[in-house]
């Protein structure tokens, strides 16, 4: 039985690689206090976290197997919350194919129910109106023999990719992994707008997203930093999932003077929104359901 479009799952981003404490103090770095985040967003209504390893002592991202499996039985201690594994950046920095594989073992190795997946390459930047300078600039990038790698080991490990699109394109890209047999239906989309090199944040980019998704997909915003809310907002209307957390955004305000001391306030008022909206937040359960978990190649 189909789950009632009415439900929203609502996803949270516990800690990303970019942000450190001096920006945010509240941003978990250990498997404990990963864990404890990822209790205080399901017990605030998210039914899926996402997760990026981090050192625990400096805070720096980490492709740690033992550490990603830590994270894992860490928050199953704690609640029944799906666990979405970031595979983003893997290819960045390394020598050749071999150093990669290593890299991505963890998907494989300690199996999380969904893992996310870039689909295409862009420029990555954030740039300080105020100073007149990026903050950062790089290339992130994203080759298909880098999609199909990734999705290997998420073969192997029986995980449901998370298609993370920065533009239009990028979901396109599905398409020709679809045919080849390496992705297989129904999708789950992430459309990630704010990202400087990827679409702008605004209402109209996010429904035609949505209409390149497919009638038995899934998908989600993700908007990024003060766009948040108002992106947030707009899913809800159209139908979509929405994610939120301390990755995306610090703030509980679009104004951004009211900093989150937790992921889990975050998804309160998220919860908050939907519920205005008349949609009810999907249970775990449910989330499974809709995302067809455990997933099977």
């Amino acid at each position: 039985m189909a789950v009632s479009k009415d439900k929203v799952l609502v996803t949270c981003a516990l800690t990303g690689v970019l942000a450190k404490r001096e920006q945010c103090p509240h941003l978990p770095y250990s498997p404990v206090e990963i864990a404890e985040e990822a209790k205080r967003a399901y017990d605030a209504g998210a039914a899926q976290v996402h997760i990026h390893a981090r050192e625990p002592d400096t805070g720096d991202q980490t492709w740690s197997s033992d550490i990603y499996g830590q994270i894992k039985a860490e928050v199953q201690k704690r609640c029944p919350v799906i666990v979405n594994f970031s595979t983003g950046g893997f290819n960045m920095g390394v020598e050749g194919d071999a150093e990669k594989k290593q890299r991505i073992e963890y998907v494989w190795r300690t199996k999380p129910e969904v893992a996310a997946l870039n689909m295409g390459s862009m420029n990555y930047a954030k740039y300080s109106e105020k100073r007149k300078a990026f903050v950062f600039d790089f290339v992130f990038p994203n080759p298909f023999s880098d999609l199909l790698m990734v999705l290997q080991a998420m073969r192997e490990g029986g995980v449901k990719p998370e298609l993370e699109c920065f533009d239009v394109g990028h979901i396109h890209n599905a398409t020709p992994l679809l045919a080849m047999g390496a992705l297989k239906g129904p999708l789950q989309y992430s459309f990630i707008l704010g990202v400087l090199g990827g679409v702008p944040a605004t209402t109209e980019t996010l429904a035609h997203m949505a209409r390149q998704a497919g009638p038995d997909d899934q998908w989600e915003v993700i908007g990024i930093s003060k766009q948040q809310w108002k992106l947030v907002g707009a899913a809800l209307a159209l139908g979509g999932n929405v994610r939120v957390g301390l990755e995306d955004n610090f703030y509980l305000d679009a104004a951004g003077t009211q900093m989150a001391k937790s992921n889990g306030e975050l998804v309160a008022k998220a919860v908050r929104m939907a519920r205005d909206t008349g949609r009810e937040p999907m249970t775990v359960a449910e989330a499974r359901e809709a995302l067809h978990l455990p997933w099977s190649w």
